[in-house]
């Protein structure tokens, strides 16, 4: 899995600031032939650029959801993370039973024609990836009743307004709903059964994914250093024992 991080801090649903207990995950799908995600967020460089301004990282929208699955500037697939995992996304509206936006995480899988092979398998490869990670954070069975349903799904059990997505693309080449929960559930075992030297690959991999972004809450990290919390040096870290030790005397000395 290729993720990115790029919150859509201008949209309303951002703004907000609510959050939910994770409950499960739905897989949406665009409607729109556009495989960039790009088309959906800022970007920059890696992911590419938007130019007509028609990104969803501005006001007055109402709609959010937590990422976006498709084609980076390269022409290869990634996703971009748009909203923290917990936070409460507006991606499926309410059914008669309520809303899933209060209990789902949602990512949207950036649509083509629907009529490439190549592309869908490589986008529901990463989707099932990405999947399969958040129900390892989460601690949620990828096979559970309700877990992982896409928007038609949704609907039909009364958490969603009425759309088809993913079920008017995935039985195209051959796949449901159910064999996508099964990919996910092989990759949870598959992260499962990992052992201690990919565990340390992964971790190296991350911190040095962490160790490229700029701080995510600049001013808190300012707020940090004043209080003698952390020296600065290591914005997007992980946190050391000692480091915790430190914050957790200097908060209890204040």
């Amino acid at each position: 899995m290729r993720l990115r991080e790029q919150f859509l801090t201008q949209n309303d649903c951002y703004q907000a600031g609510r959050t939910i207990q994770v409950q499960g995950v739905m897989v949406h799908s665009t409607g729109i032939d556009n495989p960039k995600v790009c088309r959906y967020v800022p970007g920059d460089e890696e992911i590419g650029r938007n130019t007509a301004g028609n990104h969803w990282d501005r006001p007055g929208l109402n709609k959010c959801v937590h990422a976006f699955v498709g084609r980076f500037a390269d022409g290869g697939i990634g996703t971009v993370q748009t909203l923290p995992w917990n936070a409460r996304g507006w991606h499926c509206a309410r059914g008669q039973k309520g809303s899933g936006n209060n209990t789902h995480i949602s990512f949207e899988i950036c649509e083509d024609g629907l009529d490439n092979p190549e592309y869908f398998q490589a986008v529901y490869q990463e989707a099932a990836e990405l999947t399969a990670m958040l129900c390892r954070t989460f601690q949620l069975d990828p096979l559970a009743d309700g877990v992982i349903i896409c928007h038609q799904e949704g609907y039909r059990r009364g958490i969603a307004s009425n759309h088809g997505d993913v079920l008017h693309w995935f039985p195209k080449f051959g796949r449901t709903m159910d064999d996508f929960r099964q990919e996910a559930a092989r990759l949870w075992k598959e992260d499962e059964d990992m052992t201690y030297d990919q565990w340390k690959e992964y971790m190296e991999q991350y911190r040095k994914e962490l160790a490229s972004k700029p701080a995510g809450m600049p001013e808190l990290l300012a707020e940090a250093k004043e209080m003698g919390l952390t020296d600065g040096s290591r914005p997007r870290d992980l946190v050391t024992r000692e480091e915790a030790a430190v914050m957790a005397r200097a908060a209890a000395n204040r």
